[in-house]
């Protein structure tokens, strides 16, 4: 099973908080997932931190170990049903924490 990780870990594991680390460590031999949604909001902090040059080489060194899924028509479907109906049921929650989540309803819901 592979897990998707948002990018608050990432950020987290970044700044090194410990038990972040250790979780993502245990979580790696399963395999991690980041997504492209997630990867934008990383490199916008990259370019927001006090040494990009620095920053940028720590999220490369990360990524190495990490698939990074994309978004395609099927996702783009997903997200779609999902926001009409939490928009009907009066729970939206932010576009992008939908949209990063989509994929895993994609690959438990299609595989």
């Amino acid at each position: 099973m592979r897990y998707l990780i948002d990018t608050d870990w990432v950020i987290n594991h970044l700044r090194g908080i410990k038990r972040v680390t250790v979780k993502l460590e245990e979580l790696a031999a399963s395999g991690l997932a980041l997504s492209i949604v997630s990867l934008a909001e990383l490199y916008e902090g990259v370019h927001r931190s006090i040494d990009p040059p620095k920053a940028e080489k720590s999220l490369n060194r990360f990524l190495t170990a990490v698939t990074v899924l994309g978004i395609n028509t099927a996702i783009c479907r997903l997200f779609g049903q999902e926001r009409a109906r939490l928009r009907r049921e009066g729970q939206l929650i932010g576009d992008f924490d939908l949209l990063i989540a989509s994929p895993v309803s994609i690959t438990t819901s299609y595989s």
